[in-house]
């Protein structure tokens, strides 16, 4: 294993940790911890450090293993469709980020579009999930609990992350090229 990888692979590790403890900042008001989504912020991260391979396992990870020890998010209701749509958050965001040029333009660019990608595997994966199970999931539900619901979570992550990434970038912890 090179030196690189077994960085990644601590790194990844570590974001995994926090994407556990990060909820339990917002546990004692479930209603908080929805709007602010304190789960994803670690994942996102990740892709920007890690790359899309190790911020896509952290992702998918993430909400199955936190049901496990701790009950929480729901299984499989929330649980299933959050660890698809983690999974894309930090495939997009480190491969946006990978793909374009290392400015703190581009920093937003990947951010959003891993954000808006990752909300449409979620839609998919609560449409194909309420198939499965035979409930409902609407256009109207889709669009109230992956934007309208969401706008508190998507504004934090958009004032956070590009702020925590530049300064890892200046802190030299992130390649700059």
């Amino acid at each position: 294993m090179t030196h690189k990888r077994l960085v990644n692979l601590l790194l990844s590790a570590m974001f995994l940790a926090l994407c556990l403890v990060l909820p339990f900042l917002t546990g004692q008001i479930p209603e908080i911890g929805a709007a602010l989504s304190p789960m994803h912020i670690p994942v996102l991260i990740c892709g920007f450090v890690c790359g899309w391979p190790y911020a896509a396992l952290v992702g998918f990870i993430a909400p199955l293993l936190r049901t496990l020890l701790f009950g929480m998010p729901p299984f499989p209701t929330v649980a299933v469709p959050m660890a698809f749509e983690l999974m894309a958050y930090g495939f997009f965001s480190g491969l946006i980020y990978q793909l374009l040029k290392k400015t703190t333009v581009n920093i937003y660019v990947s951010l959003i579009g891993a954000m808006l990608l990752g909300r449409v595997v979620w839609g998919v994966a609560k449409y194909i999930f309420a198939l499965l199970t035979d409930s409902a999931f609407t256009l109207q539900m889709y669009l109230a609990g992956g934007f309208i619901e969401a706008v508190p979570a998507l504004i934090l992550h958009i004032a956070l992350i590009p702020v925590i990434v530049i300064a890892l970038k200046k802190a030299k912890l992130i390649p700059n090229e």
